[in-house]
């Protein structure tokens, strides 16, 4: 699965399950009701989704541009940095808004769901792309076949 699919497949997939997960894990860091912290969930996720978009669309061109191909540990350590630590700046204010604390209590509030999504997104995007393969961009190039072969 390639291009604008890939991208709605998996930012789907992704906010589905980052939803439940930030819904409860606010709600216990925090002691506000599942409902009240579901709401932040949702409007989190819809700053992630638009992040996603984003982020993957400017990793992908930087990626297609490498002279190595694959997506090793490094490059998805990389990839899982860049994509949380996007979020932390725009979602500390949002909570410190919503939760009405200080940004730097809402950094450390935000410190837990940062560790968790870490690993939620390095681990997402392994099993996402053994899935559905890997996109384009990281795809070994396959070496021209020769014109000559068997004209004779």
């Amino acid at each position: 699965m390639q291009g604008p699919w890939r991208r709605v497949v998996y930012v789907t997939l992704f906010e589905v399950f980052a939803i439940a997960a930030t819904s409860f894990g606010l709600s216990a860091l925090t002691g506000e009701s599942a409902a009240h912290s579901s709401i932040v969930a949702v409007m989190t996720s819809a700053i992630a989704v638009a992040w996603n978009v984003v982020w993957n669309g400017l990793f992908e061109r930087w990626e297609a541009r490498q002279a190595q191909r694959g997506r090793g540990f490094a490059r998805r350590a990389a990839h899982a940095l860049g994509m949380e630590g996007g979020l932390v700046v725009m979602l500390v204010p949002l909570f410190a808004w919503w939760f009405k604390v200080s940004l730097w209590q809402a950094f450390l509030m935000d410190l837990g769901l940062l560790l968790f999504f870490l690993v939620y997104t390095f681990v997402f995007n392994w099993a996402f792309d053994r899935v559905f393969g890997l996109p384009a961009s990281a795809q070994e190039q396959s070496a021209p076949q020769s014109v000559a072969a068997g004209a004779s």
